[in-house]
């Protein structure tokens, strides 16, 4: 008589909005363990091409207590359109800034609301800032340089009442580095040294 063999079944690793929640456990608990391991410090390196195109990589950065380096490095473009002139070879850099809100929040909201076991279908958000230039051509002292206001709408897709989907909209901004670094300042230091 032939032996039938049974098949083991694979064990796939829970994944809940596409994050590996076991992983992120495991993560938390080390954390939790050995504090300094959640020292980061990222960098990137940026130089000016013409006029307002510039361009930044970010290849190394420092996590979990060693350097660390990415295999292809990414560069990010920046220039102005034309009406602030220049060539509209990028992203301008307040619209860098609106794009690492608006991924900072989606990230920070879909992480927790897996973490929770809350299964977010879609996403979508758009960002609205309102900047004066007068406070950048220095006309106008009391106009401040940058964003005076920035408005957030985020459309969630999710199997909840709506009581819970204003919940998870809400863990964007509670849990965003860069909402946080954005709402509540950071300590930006400037230096200067000869090429």
């Amino acid at each position: 008589m032939k032996s039938i063999e049974m098949a083991t079944p694979q064990v796939l690793p829970k994944t809940i909005n596409g994050v590996a929640v076991d992983d992120l456990s495991k993560t938390v608990d080390a954390i939790k363990a050995t504090p300094a391991i959640a020292k980061f410090k990222f960098r990137i390196r940026n130089q000016w091409v013409d006029a307002g195109q510039n361009s930044s990589t970010a290849d190394t950065f420092y996590g979990a207590g060693q350097e660390r380096s990415r295999p292809k490095p990414f560069v990010l473009e920046a220039d102005e359109p034309p009406v602030l002139l220049g060539k509209d070879t990028g992203a301008n850099p307040v619209e860098h800034l609106l794009h690492a809100l608006a991924s900072c929040l989606t990230t920070s909201m879909v992480y927790h609301a897996a973490a929770r076991g809350i299964q977010i279908e879609e996403v979508e958000s758009s960002l609205e800032g309102d900047i004066d230039l007068h406070g950048f051509l220095d006309l106008d002292k009391k106009v401040r340089n940058g964003y005076q206001g920035i408005r957030v709408n985020f459309k969630i897709k999710a199997d909840v009442p709506d009581g819970k989907l204003q919940e998870i909209g809400q863990m964007g901004p509670g849990h965003s580095t860069v909402f946080d670094s954005l709402t509540n300042g950071v300590p930006v230091s400037v230096t200067a040294e000869r090429m």
